[in-house]
């Protein structure tokens, strides 16, 4: 595997900002997507979800219902522990795109009406996330961490340590 792609995808700053975003973040995603996966706090699992993504002509219903709700459960757990926050809250930033686009942009931008701006401010937050990886106390400032250690030792060649 591209050491130099894996750096790229773990770097992150040391900021407070990140960790802000993306944990009151995971925590919605997470919940949204248990709703979606396993009926929890009162959604409809898979089987209703996918039933109602169908009838809004989101087809095959079932597998778009997996698709959103895998997307949302499993990314929010990697927002919540920071692990490949960049592709994550890429994953989370489409996903996003689509609900707005397919469901809440037809009702205005208030929520009173089913309308975009929830999702408008995780897509918002989503995005901020993929420029700005998971931040402080996240894995991924670990595991860049630990590569930039791992590639500055002797003998060792690095695009970081050689300065190009």
């Amino acid at each position: 595997m591209n050491k130099e792609l894996i750096k790229r995808v773990l770097v992150t700053d040391n900021s407070f900002t990140s960790l802000a975003l993306r944990v009151p973040a995971g925590v919605m995603f997470v919940a949204h997507g248990a709703q979606k996966l396993f009926g929890s706090f009162g959604g409809y699992g898979l089987e209703g979800t996918g039933q109602w993504m169908a009838s809004i002509g989101l087809e095959p219903g079932y597998l778009m219902a997996l698709a959103a709700g895998s997307a949302e459960f499993f990314g929010g757990l990697a927002l919540l522990i920071g692990l490949l926050t960049r592709p994550a809250a890429f994953m989370l930033a489409v996903t996003m795109l689509v609900a707005i686009i397919t469901v809440h942009l037809p009702n205005g931008l208030f929520m009173s009406n089913n309308g975009y701006e929830f999702a408008l401010a995780l897509l918002g937050i989503s995005v901020a996330l993929v420029f700005n990886g998971g931040g402080k106390w996240s894995l991924d400032r670990k595991l860049s961490d630990m590569t930039s250690k791992d590639s500055a030792k002797p003998g060792r060649s690095s695009s970081l340590s050689s300065g190009a």
